[in-house]
């Protein structure tokens, strides 16, 4: 469903992305970690069409997405980490408006709409515009309108954001059924405790490149720590080399009070 080809980015001298190779089959929901300024944004950005690769290629649902980009698009949705939205449209307005992009049938959009906005409970600021809103009324809003035309594709990036914690759980929810209705996720966040819990596979980026691919178990291989309760987070940071905490003056084993 999603397919990276020796995707690579380059700006003037520095290698943002240095050809990743990258398969996620429908039904699978894929976790995409790592540090600060790995390279996850760039990825993600190519993913949905914002950047054109140096070389390589995206492919998603068969249609590469630079020179298909119509195609590719309609048959995902897109979760930025930080999303644009017009605020002076109703929230209602929004959700129309975006189906109307996507193409949906207006009577189809509209039920759709209402059951986002019940499933959230922003009926009662539906008519309300959107510069009222909280910041996790409009993440909620974002996640609806990116569901809207029902997606076999979903790219996530930090999807938790803003959410108190009923909305994180309706959030996985949405996410989890999406991938049980046969739908590809594809889904960066720093949240390593919702990655472990949702992810069926995990890929780890570092400077540009896919350093670690594959389930828990074969992660925990990975980091020669074969344990069966290891949790991502040690192994995250055995495999990116992020444990010598020392050199700032903080013991692991006597953490500062």
């Amino acid at each position: 469903m999603i397919e990276l080809k020796d995707l690579v980015k380059t700006y003037r001298d520095v290698h943002a992305v240095k050809g990743i190779n990258l398969k996620v089959p429908p039904g699978e929901f894929f976790g995409f970690l790592g540090p600060n300024g790995a390279g996850k944004t760039t990825t993600i950005k190519m993913l949905v069409g914002l950047l054109k690769p140096t070389s390589g290629s995206v492919v998603i649902g068969g249609y590469d997405v630079s020179k298909e980009p119509l195609r590719a698009k309609s048959i995902f949705g897109y979760i930025p980490d930080r999303p644009f939205i017009y605020e002076k449209l109703t929230g209602r307005e929004y959700l129309m408006f975006i189906a109307k992009l996507y193409g949906v049938d207006m009577k189809v959009a509209e039920e759709r709409a209402d059951e986002f906005l019940s499933f959230f409970d922003l009926m009662d600021a539906e008519n309300a515009l959107i510069e009222g809103y909280s910041h996790g009324m409009k993440q909620k809003l974002i996640i609806s309108a990116a569901l809207l035309h029902e997606p076999k594709v979903l790219i996530v990036d930090e999807p938790m954001v803003g959410l108190d914690p009923k909305g994180a759980r309706q959030v996985k929810q949405l996410f989890t059924d999406l991938c049980r209705r046969g739908a590809a996720v594809f889904m960066s966040t720093h949240s390593l405790g919702i990655a472990q819990a949702m992810c069926h596979r995990i890929g780890i980026i570092q400077k540009g490149e896919v350093i670690a691919l594959g389930s828990m178990e074969e992660l925990r291989r990975m980091a020669k720590k074969d344990q069966e309760h290891l949790e991502l987070e040690d192994i995250f940071l055995e495999l990116t080399g992020d444990t010598n905490l020392e050199r700032l003056g903080v013991s692991m084993e006597h953490p500062a009070a």
